[in-house]
């Protein structure tokens, strides 16, 4: 009896193990992750439209009536800003960290007049701006990311044929830049 709940115990401990050591090892074998995907899209502070391949659908909705661009952004020497603007019938952003957990979300029905207007920063950075107040900030949404590093990704809905050239044309003209505040 004891040498069968020895064995029990052992089996249990050693599939306890395991399982740690594969959970555990999965970041450092895993490189394809979003925030990989969208460096891979070029350089940052800019947006990239995806096209219909693959990387559209994993970084974005799948959704066949959606276009999406992303932007990877570095918050470590400036804040960055998010900015569109156009008559688009649906748009939404999420930013994520570089460890792809997303840190904020909107869309067009909860944003000021329909503009996309966004500040993300580090809490060293949104302090000393909240206590600078510069001009231009009184409608941007401010955003706090934990880490230096990350990625928004725009959406914006073409129902029809028609609206293609108007959602490129917002995806195209949206900004992802730092801005002059630190």
């Amino acid at each position: 009896m004891l040498r069968l709940i020895l064995a029990i115990f052992t089996g249990l401990v050693g599939a306890a193990v395991l399982h740690l050591i594969i959970l555990l090892s999965t970041p450092h074998f895993s490189n394809r992750d979003a925030y990989t995907r969208s460096v891979a899209e070029g350089r940052p502070h800019v947006f990239h439209l995806l096209d219909d391949s693959r990387e559209k659908t994993e970084l974005g909705s799948g959704d066949p009536f959606m276009r999406v661009a992303v932007c990877t952004f570095s918050v470590e020497e400036k804040a960055v800003r998010l900015a569109a603007f156009g008559a688009v019938p649906f748009w939404s952003v999420a930013i994520f960290d570089s460890a792809s957990n997303e840190i904020f979300s909107m869309n067009d029905r909860t944003s000021a007049g329909g503009e996309l207007d966004i500040l993300i920063a580090n809490q060293v950075q949104l302090a000393a701006i909240r206590k600078a107040q510069p001009e231009g900030l009184s409608k941007s949404i401010l955003v706090e990311a934990d880490r230096d590093k990350g990625y928004a990704v725009l959406r914006t809905m073409v129902p029809q044929a028609s609206f293609v050239e108007e959602a490129e044309r917002f995806l195209g003209d949206a900004k992802c830049e730092p801005t002059p505040w630190k």
